[in-house]
């Protein structure tokens, strides 16, 4: 580790300037690292990726432990670390900002707010969506941490583009840096959130096009979510599931492809 909390700051800060990075997401501090290996800028935490690794469901892991988590990720690698921060851990304002507060603390370059009530299960009413916000940008201050507002519609039963549209375009007037929209599927929506939003960058949920084209279409940052946490434990299931049922190692006759050691020597 050679750069400050500062430093990385800065930097994610810097990639959502120009052109369109990919934003990988590492659910532990192995996959954080390998992720350094391979040459990405910048990583995001998943809530999901976290709680499998926890055994749990996404959506079931503390506040506490959330904190802890970004905490070891931010300090982990040289990558500065957007966290996914669900709903702020609160519905009232005043407890989106108590808890911003401290996610800011952990040293994270970033961190998202989504617009989706989980008790309730349905996105918070518009004013108070909003009001949520601008609580998370004052409570962020001058600290440089990215700020990130997410309308949740498109992949919770809601998807209304209008509406998805008003409510990013109401976010970036409450303080948000980069508005998101999880579910987008296509160059057509993604220009047309990336056009109403415009100039603030826009983060799209790979959506199984390629870099070339997410980029085309106007986006300026573009993470997985939990889709490489899927992928490794679907390989690991995959391969002890063979065992337990058939007796056979074959998973293992593939070359291993990661040279795992060299990765996290001196770590």
């Amino acid at each position: 580790m050679s750069l400050t909390t500062t430093q990385k700051r800065d930097a994610f800060r810097k990639l959502h300037e120009s052109g369109c990075f990919v934003l990988p997401n590492p659910w532990d501090v192995g996959s954080a690292k390998i992720l350094q290996h391979l040459g990405f800028k910048a990583i995001a935490s998943t809530s999901a990726g976290m709680a499998w690794a926890m055994g749990r469901a996404d959506g079931e892991v503390s506040l506490d432990e959330v904190l802890l988590h970004l905490s070891s990720l931010a300090h982990a690698t040289d990558l500065p670390l957007n966290a996914d921060f669900e709903n702020g851990f609160g519905d009232a304002p005043a407890d989106v900002a108590k808890n911003v507060a401290l996610a800011v603390d952990t040293g994270v370059a970033g961190l998202s707010i989504e617009d989706y009530d989980q008790g309730r299960k349905g996105l918070y009413d518009f004013g108070l969506a909003v009001e949520r916000i601008a609580a998370a940008r004052e409570a962020i201050g001058h600290s440089g941490v990215l700020l990130t507002a997410r309308s949740e519609g498109f992949i919770r039963g809601a998807p209304d583009m209008d509406e998805t549209i008003r409510r990013l375009s109401a976010f970036a007037k409450a303080g948000a840096e980069c508005l998101y929209a999880p579910g987008l599927r296509d160059e057509a929506q993604i220009r047309q959130v990336t056009q109403a939003v415009a100039p603030l960058p826009v983060n799209i949920l790979a959506p199984g096009l390629p870099v070339a084209a997410i980029a085309g279409a106007g986006a300026r940052r573009i993470s997985v979510g939990g889709s490489l946490a899927r992928v490794a434990y679907g390989a690991f299931y995959a391969a002890a599931q063979e065992i337990a049922e058939q007796g056979t190692f074959s998973a293992f006759a593939k070359p291993p492809g990661v040279p795992l050691n060299p990765i996290f020597a001196g770590g």
